[in-house]
């Protein structure tokens, strides 16, 4: 064991960490900055982790003072609402369609299911199909290509 007292060994310790402090003094000087920048953002990070927990807790503490509704009341959705009977879609597309197969199935297409179907189609189907469109929805898209493929159509005869 060492002959010395505790506190001048602690002093020789403390001398001889701060040499070897010194000696990489120079090297740390050059990562200080990366070092100071790093420990910043890791600083604001957490302050805003913790003030977005503060925001959530208030939100769930005010929204069960307040009863706020999942759904406003002016808010409908297509599957919020009853169908129609079986009969009144019948008279729906039969009145639409004055009776055509074609109009009866155009009406629930979308315009890439009426691109595959469009060459199935004669003059007269595809002319039906766009005066159809051209009264009630009037899409631009549709009324386009159906017009192009009866245009291509007639130019065919």
């Amino acid at each position: 064991m060492s002959t010395y007292p505790l506190p001048i060994r602690v002093a020789a310790g403390l001398a001889t960490v701060t040499v070897e402090q010194t000696r990489q003094l120079p090297a740390q000087l050059l990562g200080l900055p990366l070092t100071v920048a790093s420990q910043a953002l890791q600083l604001s990070m957490r302050v805003q982790q913790q003030i977005t927990e503060l925001a959530i807790r208030g939100d769930e503490t005010l929204s069960a003072w307040q009863g706020t509704e999942d759904e406003p009341e002016w808010a409908t959705f297509d599957e919020d609402e009853p169908p129609p009977p079986a009969e009144q879609r019948l008279v729906n597309v039969a009145e639409s369609s004055g009776g055509s197969d074609v109009l009866a199935e155009y009406d629930g297409m979308s315009l890439p299911q009426l691109r595959g179907k469009l060459r199935g189609f004669s003059a007269d189907e595809v002319e039906e199909l766009l005066e159809h469109e051209q009264r009630h929805e009037n899409r631009v898209e549709f009324v386009r290509m159906l017009t192009n493929r009866l245009g291509r159509l007639r130019g065919e005869d």
